[in-house]
């Protein structure tokens, strides 16, 4: 990847949108140059000040962070993701009161539409939360589709159960039309789904590791993620959580880590019943080969190297 490419995090900073906060920072310093916020895991002005509140606490008060939708594109909000990353979404932990504000009043979409403007091919934007941010630059300025270097979605199922409901996962159940307008944009997009991230997970040991580092970012993370492992154990045998975010941050930096990736169409189910926010991608011919099917923008990521914990174990105690 290009060194001059510029890295935006849209988030609805929970536990693991944290972890991706981390990343950035300690991988990419000099490129990770700002964050928008939106609904999903928390309200959006939770999402706001729990993403301030952590580059505050990584030293980092100088990236800006823009509010963004407080509900999707229809006007609905479900639910925050309590049970998953609790209250506060960062697992109850009381991080610190961040003095800055968040984007001098310049809402996230506006942001996005002239970041991209005045950065044509460098601004790659890392969308880890519901995709209604990037819906509505698109539909304010639909010529930064063309602009933008790349748009790498944590979202959507296409051989693995949803969790958000059997079929949807939730970012993209949270916002099916929102993720719709961004999937038909024409943007270059690469689609990490819960196939990939699923599969990368931090164990109990890793999260004791991180909680005895010197590393104050490291140790609010390991206690944030206390509550997001005991949610785990309904989920994977072992103490074990999956690293969603993170992984789709590092493959904004390093597209290496993937192993298993097709170009293809991907139709969002929008109409109401069980199906609604299927991501649905025409895997036909994978038996063969890999499928790269042409004329379409959008590569879905399906596995990726083992052993990416280790990496974020090691991004997260190099912070201060």
């Amino acid at each position: 990847m290009s060194d001059d490419r510029l890295h935006i995090l849209d988030c609805d900073t929970g536990v693991d949108d944290a972890m991706a906060i981390g990343l950035l920072l300690a991988e990419a310093p000099q490129t990770f140059v700002g964050a928008t916020a939106v609904f999903g895991n928390v309200d959006v002005r939770r999402a706001a000040l729990n993403t301030r509140s952590l580059l505050e606490l990584a030293g980092r008060a100088d990236i800006p962070v823009h509010l963004g939708a407080a509900s999707s594109l229809d006007g609905a909000f479900w639910g925050s993701g309590h049970r998953v990353h609790g209250e506060n979404g960062v697992g109850g932990v009381q991080l610190p009161n961040p003095t800055g504000t968040a984007g001098d009043g310049e809402p996230a979409p506006s942001y996005l539409v002239r970041t991209v403007r005045e950065n044509p091919g460098r601004v790659v934007i890392i969308a880890v939360g519901p995709l209604t941010n990037l819906a509505i630059a698109l539909s304010m300025d639909p010529g930064i589709a063309e602009l933008v270097a790349e748009i790498v979605i944590m979202g959507g199922a296409v051989r693995h159960p949803g969790n958000a409901t059997p079929a949807a996962e939730a970012n993209v159940w949270h916002d099916p039309e929102a993720a719709d307008r961004v999937l038909r944009s024409g943007a270059r997009v690469r689609l990490v789904p819960l196939d990939a991230t699923m599969q990368q997970r931090m164990t109990g040991d890793e999260q004791t590791e991180l909680a005895g580092s010197s590393s104050r970012f490291a140790q609010a993370v390991a206690q944030a993620s206390e509550h997001y492992l005991d949610f785990y154990t309904n989920v994977f045998p072992g103490r074990q959580c999956a690293l969603h975010d993170p992984l789709v941050a590092a493959l904004a930096l390093d597209s290496a880590l993937v192993t298993s990736e097709v170009t293809t169409s991907i139709e969002v189910q929008l109409a109401p019943g069980p199906a609604r926010g299927q991501t649905v991608a025409d895997l036909r011919g994978l038996y063969k080969g890999p499928v790269h099917r042409e004329g379409h923008t959008t590569s879905v990521v399906l596995e990726t190297e083992a052993g990416f914990s280790r990496r974020l174990v090691e991004a997260l105690t190099c912070l201060p």
